[in-house]
């Protein structure tokens, strides 16, 4: 009966292996098969060229390696020199403004001081000029009210009985603070006719005819707009020309010496009519006209007059 596969020969040797043997063609036409020992050395340097295949990639993988290693730890060293420049730039860069900002801080401050120091000097310079004003407003109207006082009694003194005669204490004052000054002109041989005349009332200010008149030569017509102004000397156009009493003589004169022969003029004309009895007012407002008639001649004879005189 079948009891199982066959058992192997117990003590004989094993079986011979069949061993497949490579066939080697140097020539299309021909082939021979190659001797055994050229199959162990063909072997033998094939395994080794495969042992040695690995080793060399390994090897160049390790070089990789170490290579890309000392890559990054120089790139590592540079980007660390790097920041630690970076930081040390960042640390002076804040000392900087750090110190900046201390210094707008203390000019601010300064500035502020300063400010609130000129404020208050402003102020004390304000408030002692306002004192000296009132003060000085004060003494003025002090002044004011004691010389109007006097003048105020010697203007009714002289209302009282009015006259012409210049040595009574109110037509005085105003010969020497007013008239005086303003009919005292360059020409002082004319300025006395003039004043002369003025009080006698006999001067005569006429306008300088535009067209040539018969009697009149063509030098004086060359003179009716510029000419040499008779009580000043002075080159100026002159469009009116006096007259003294009944001389025929005529004397040209700028529009200045015409303002202030013109206050002059109307200030004693105000005071013949108080003398003839035609003005109707109290003494305050006849005071007050003539002190108005004195600053006319104090304006005059200082160059202020109106431009159409």
């Amino acid at each position: 009966m079948w009891s199982g596969p066959p058992q192997p020969d117990q003590g004989l040797p094993p079986p011979l292996a069949a061993v497949p043997v490579p066939w080697k063609s140097t020539d299309p036409c021909q082939g021979h098969r190659e001797s055994p020992g050229a199959l162990v050395e063909t072997s033998a340097g094939e395994e080794a060229q495969g042992q040695e295949g690995p080793a060399a990639a390994q090897l160049d993988v390790l070089r990789l390696r170490s290579s890309s290693m000392e890559i990054r730890e120089k790139g590592s060293e540079f980007l660390k020199e790097e920041l630690h420049r970076a930081q040390k730039e960042l640390k002076l860069k804040d000392e900087e403004c750090e110190r900046l900002s201390k210094v707008r801080e203390q000019l601010e401050q300064e500035l502020e001081e300063l400010t609130a120091s000129l404020f208050e000097e402003a102020h004390k310079m304000v408030r002692e000029a306002n004192m000296k004003q009132a003060a000085s407003e004060k003494q003025l109207k002090e002044a004011r009210g004691k010389v109007d006082t006097i003048l105020f009694a010697e203007f009714q003194a002289w209302r009282e009985s009015p006259t012409l005669d210049k040595t009574c204490p109110f037509l005085e004052r105003v010969y020497r603070e007013d008239v005086g000054p303003c009919l005292d002109f360059t020409m002082q041989e004319l300025s006395v006719l003039v004043r002369a005349a003025v009080e006698d009332n006999t001067l005569t200010i006429e306008p300088v005819a535009s067209q040539t008149l018969p009697t009149v030569k063509v030098a004086e017509v060359d003179c009716s707009s510029t000419n040499t102004c008779a009580l000043s000397g002075l080159t100026r156009t002159c469009r009116h020309r006096i007259r003294l009493g009944d001389s025929k003589s005529h004397y040209y004169i700028s529009p200045s010496s015409r303002a202030r022969i013109t206050a002059v003029c109307n200030f004693f004309t105000y005071i013949r009519y108080i003398q003839q009895g035609l003005v109707r007012q109290d003494a305050e407002p006849m005071f007050w006209e003539i002190m108005r008639l004195r600053k006319e001649m104090s304006l005059a004879k200082l160059g202020f007059f109106p431009q159409e005189a």
